[in-house]
Protein backbone atom coordinates (compact mmCIF):
# COMPACT_ATOMS: atom_id res chain seq x y z
CA UNK A 1 0.00 0.00 0.00
CA UNK A 2 1.32 3.35 -0.73
CA UNK A 3 1.43 6.28 1.46
CA UNK A 4 0.96 10.13 0.71
CA UNK A 5 4.10 11.62 -0.20
CA UNK A 6 3.09 14.99 1.01
CA UNK A 7 2.82 14.18 4.16
CA UNK A 8 5.21 15.38 7.24
CA UNK A 9 8.37 14.69 5.27
CA UNK A 10 7.68 16.62 2.34
CA UNK A 11 7.12 19.99 4.18
CA UNK A 12 11.16 20.57 5.02
CA UNK A 13 13.68 22.84 3.47
CA UNK A 14 16.73 22.09 3.09
CA UNK A 15 19.65 22.36 6.20
CA UNK A 16 19.67 26.50 6.51
CA UNK A 17 16.96 27.50 3.78
CA UNK A 18 13.83 29.50 5.58
CA UNK A 19 10.46 29.33 4.27
CA UNK A 20 8.73 32.10 2.32
CA UNK A 21 6.97 34.88 4.32
CA UNK A 22 3.56 34.73 4.75
CA UNK A 23 3.52 30.90 2.72
CA UNK A 24 2.64 27.32 4.29
CA UNK A 25 5.70 25.36 2.98
CA UNK A 26 3.56 22.35 2.72
CA UNK A 27 1.63 24.42 0.15
CA UNK A 28 4.22 25.90 -1.76
CA UNK A 29 5.76 21.65 -2.41
CA UNK A 30 2.30 21.17 -3.71
CA UNK A 31 2.35 23.92 -5.79
CA UNK A 32 5.77 23.32 -7.13
CA UNK A 33 5.22 19.25 -8.09
CA UNK A 34 2.07 20.73 -9.59
CA UNK A 35 4.17 22.85 -12.24
CA UNK A 36 6.71 20.60 -12.99
CA UNK A 37 4.19 18.12 -13.88
CA UNK A 38 2.70 20.04 -16.06
CA UNK A 39 5.82 20.71 -17.44
CA UNK A 40 6.51 17.09 -18.33
CA UNK A 41 4.94 15.26 -21.12
CA UNK A 42 3.99 12.30 -19.29
CA UNK A 43 3.54 10.80 -15.88
CA UNK A 44 6.41 8.14 -14.97
CA UNK A 45 4.30 4.62 -15.50
CA UNK A 46 3.07 2.87 -13.33
CA UNK A 47 5.71 -0.52 -14.46
CA UNK A 48 8.80 1.37 -13.60
CA UNK A 49 7.71 2.42 -10.35
CA UNK A 50 6.69 -0.78 -9.31
CA UNK A 51 10.00 -2.27 -10.54
CA UNK A 52 12.29 0.12 -8.72
CA UNK A 53 10.00 -0.09 -5.87
CA UNK A 54 10.62 -3.97 -5.19
CA UNK A 55 13.16 -5.00 -2.53
CA UNK A 56 15.00 -7.03 -4.75
CA UNK A 57 16.18 -3.71 -6.55
CA UNK A 58 16.85 -1.63 -3.83
CA UNK A 59 20.68 -1.51 -3.71
CA UNK A 60 20.51 -1.26 -7.68
CA UNK A 61 18.24 2.00 -7.56
CA UNK A 62 20.24 3.51 -4.59
CA UNK A 63 23.36 3.15 -6.45
CA UNK A 64 22.18 4.54 -9.96
CA UNK A 65 20.81 7.54 -7.79
CA UNK A 66 24.43 7.74 -6.38
CA UNK A 67 25.34 7.82 -10.18
CA UNK A 68 23.18 10.63 -10.97
CA UNK A 69 23.59 12.93 -8.32
CA UNK A 70 27.56 12.59 -9.30
CA UNK A 71 26.59 13.37 -12.65
CA UNK A 72 24.08 16.27 -11.41
CA UNK A 73 27.40 18.42 -9.85
CA UNK A 74 29.55 17.71 -12.46
CA UNK A 75 27.09 18.64 -15.33
CA UNK A 76 27.01 22.23 -13.28
CA UNK A 77 30.68 22.31 -12.93
CA UNK A 78 31.08 21.91 -16.61
CA UNK A 79 29.14 24.78 -17.59
CA UNK A 80 30.87 26.89 -14.56
CA UNK A 81 34.06 26.10 -16.24
CA UNK A 82 32.49 26.87 -19.88
CA UNK A 83 30.32 29.75 -18.91
CA UNK A 84 32.30 31.85 -16.75
CA UNK A 85 31.37 35.51 -18.24
CA UNK A 86 27.77 35.17 -16.96
CA UNK A 87 27.30 35.62 -13.32
CA UNK A 88 24.09 34.68 -12.45
CA UNK A 89 24.00 31.39 -14.11
CA UNK A 90 27.63 30.92 -12.14
CA UNK A 91 26.10 31.51 -8.90
CA UNK A 92 23.28 29.15 -9.50
CA UNK A 93 25.36 26.47 -10.52
CA UNK A 94 27.68 26.84 -7.55
CA UNK A 95 24.71 26.62 -5.54
CA UNK A 96 23.12 23.24 -7.25
CA UNK A 97 26.58 21.19 -7.34
CA UNK A 98 27.17 21.78 -3.67
CA UNK A 99 23.51 20.39 -3.34
CA UNK A 100 24.08 17.68 -6.23
CA UNK A 101 27.61 16.57 -4.06
CA UNK A 102 25.58 16.69 -0.84
CA UNK A 103 22.65 14.47 -1.89
CA UNK A 104 25.67 12.62 -3.36
CA UNK A 105 26.98 11.60 -0.02
CA UNK A 106 23.60 11.43 1.63
CA UNK A 107 22.69 8.29 -0.75
CA UNK A 108 26.63 6.96 0.03
CA UNK A 109 25.91 7.06 3.52
CA UNK A 110 22.81 5.08 3.36
CA UNK A 111 24.03 2.54 0.93
CA UNK A 112 27.12 2.16 3.73
CA UNK A 113 24.70 1.63 6.36
CA UNK A 114 22.95 -1.08 4.85
CA UNK A 115 26.01 -2.67 3.85
CA UNK A 116 25.53 -2.00 0.05
CA UNK A 117 28.14 -2.53 -2.42
CA UNK A 118 28.87 0.65 -5.09
CA UNK A 119 29.35 -1.19 -8.28
CA UNK A 120 30.09 0.31 -11.41
CA UNK A 121 26.74 0.72 -13.71
CA UNK A 122 26.01 1.22 -17.51
CA UNK A 123 24.25 4.63 -18.04
CA UNK A 124 20.54 4.31 -19.14
CA UNK A 125 19.76 6.02 -22.48
CA UNK A 126 18.09 8.37 -21.29
CA UNK A 127 20.29 11.49 -20.41
CA UNK A 128 22.57 10.28 -23.60
CA UNK A 129 19.91 10.75 -26.26
CA UNK A 130 18.45 13.81 -24.20
CA UNK A 131 22.19 15.15 -24.75
CA UNK A 132 22.07 14.53 -28.33
CA UNK A 133 19.11 17.54 -28.93
CA UNK A 134 21.95 19.89 -28.03
CA UNK A 135 22.70 22.31 -30.48
CA UNK A 136 26.75 22.51 -31.56
CA UNK A 137 26.57 25.94 -32.03
CA UNK A 138 26.37 29.29 -29.26
CA UNK A 139 24.52 30.11 -27.98
CA UNK A 140 21.49 27.75 -28.80
CA UNK A 141 24.07 25.31 -27.26
CA UNK A 142 23.88 26.70 -23.75
CA UNK A 143 19.92 27.04 -24.24
CA UNK A 144 19.63 23.67 -24.81
CA UNK A 145 21.64 22.35 -22.05
CA UNK A 146 19.98 24.53 -19.77
CA UNK A 147 16.76 23.13 -21.13
CA UNK A 148 18.06 19.46 -20.69
CA UNK A 149 19.03 19.81 -17.42
CA UNK A 150 15.50 21.75 -16.72
CA UNK A 151 13.85 18.20 -18.49
CA UNK A 152 16.23 16.06 -16.26
CA UNK A 153 15.41 17.58 -12.80
CA UNK A 154 11.64 18.05 -13.16
CA UNK A 155 11.49 14.11 -14.07
CA UNK A 156 13.85 13.25 -11.56
CA UNK A 157 11.67 15.09 -8.68
CA UNK A 158 8.17 13.97 -10.44
CA UNK A 159 9.88 9.96 -9.40
CA UNK A 160 10.90 11.30 -6.06
CA UNK A 161 7.18 12.33 -4.99
CA UNK A 162 5.83 8.97 -7.15
CA UNK A 163 8.44 6.46 -5.29
CA UNK A 164 8.97 7.65 -1.83
CA UNK A 165 5.64 6.44 -0.44
CA UNK A 166 6.70 2.58 -1.87
CA UNK A 167 9.60 2.20 -0.29
CA UNK A 168 10.54 1.67 3.34
CA UNK A 169 10.35 4.65 5.95
CA UNK A 170 14.13 5.40 5.72
CA UNK A 171 14.31 5.74 2.03
CA UNK A 172 10.70 7.96 1.93
CA UNK A 173 11.63 10.60 4.51
CA UNK A 174 14.83 10.49 2.05
CA UNK A 175 13.29 10.86 -1.17
CA UNK A 176 10.43 13.25 0.51
CA UNK A 177 13.40 15.86 1.52
CA UNK A 178 15.01 15.57 -1.92
CA UNK A 179 11.83 17.09 -4.06
CA UNK A 180 12.15 21.00 -2.31
CA UNK A 181 15.53 21.47 -3.51
CA UNK A 182 14.76 19.10 -6.90
CA UNK A 183 12.16 21.26 -7.49
CA UNK A 184 13.81 24.33 -7.29
CA UNK A 185 16.51 22.92 -9.79
CA UNK A 186 14.45 22.30 -12.73
CA UNK A 187 12.78 25.95 -12.01
CA UNK A 188 16.87 27.55 -11.73
CA UNK A 189 17.24 25.68 -15.14
CA UNK A 190 14.11 26.53 -16.46
CA UNK A 191 14.48 30.14 -15.76
CA UNK A 192 18.29 30.51 -17.06
CA UNK A 193 17.38 29.43 -19.92
CA UNK A 194 14.83 32.21 -20.56
CA UNK A 195 17.17 34.62 -19.70
CA UNK A 196 19.27 33.68 -22.34
CA UNK A 197 17.01 32.64 -25.47
CA UNK A 198 15.69 34.67 -28.19
CA UNK A 199 12.11 35.47 -28.22
CA UNK A 200 10.21 32.17 -28.18
CA UNK A 201 12.86 30.20 -28.59
CA UNK A 202 12.37 28.32 -25.13
CA UNK A 203 9.03 27.20 -26.02
CA UNK A 204 9.74 26.51 -29.27
CA UNK A 205 12.91 23.83 -28.29
CA UNK A 206 10.69 22.52 -25.47
CA UNK A 207 8.15 21.41 -28.46
CA UNK A 208 10.64 19.18 -29.94
CA UNK A 209 12.62 18.29 -26.56
CA UNK A 210 9.17 17.10 -24.24
CA UNK A 211 8.04 15.00 -27.24
CA UNK A 212 12.23 13.24 -27.08
CA UNK A 213 11.41 12.57 -22.96
CA UNK A 214 8.28 11.12 -22.99
CA UNK A 215 9.46 8.76 -25.58
CA UNK A 216 12.10 7.64 -23.38
CA UNK A 217 10.40 7.33 -20.41
CA UNK A 218 7.60 5.10 -21.85
CA UNK A 219 9.58 2.85 -24.20
CA UNK A 220 10.71 -0.52 -22.33
CA UNK A 221 13.98 -0.32 -21.47
CA UNK A 222 16.29 -3.69 -21.10
CA UNK A 223 18.03 -1.96 -17.70
CA UNK A 224 16.40 -0.64 -14.47
CA UNK A 225 18.28 2.75 -13.79
CA UNK A 226 16.48 6.20 -12.30
CA UNK A 227 15.96 7.44 -15.70
CA UNK A 228 15.07 4.41 -17.68
CA UNK A 229 11.57 3.20 -19.02
CA UNK A 230 9.55 0.45 -17.49
CA UNK A 231 10.75 -3.10 -17.76
CA UNK A 232 10.40 -4.82 -21.33
CA UNK A 233 6.97 -6.68 -21.08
Amino acid sequence: MTRNVTRNMTTRLPAGEPAPAGEDDGDRLTSDLAALRAFLPCATPAAWLEAAAAPANRALLLADHANCEKKAAATALNLAYRYTDHCPLLHKLSRLAREELRHFEQVIAIMERRGMAYPPLSASRYARELRAFVRAEEPGRLVDTLLVGAVIEARSCERFAALAPRLDAELEAFYGSLLRSEARHFEDYLGLARSLAEAGEVEARLALLLPLEAALIEAPDEVLRFHSGPPPG
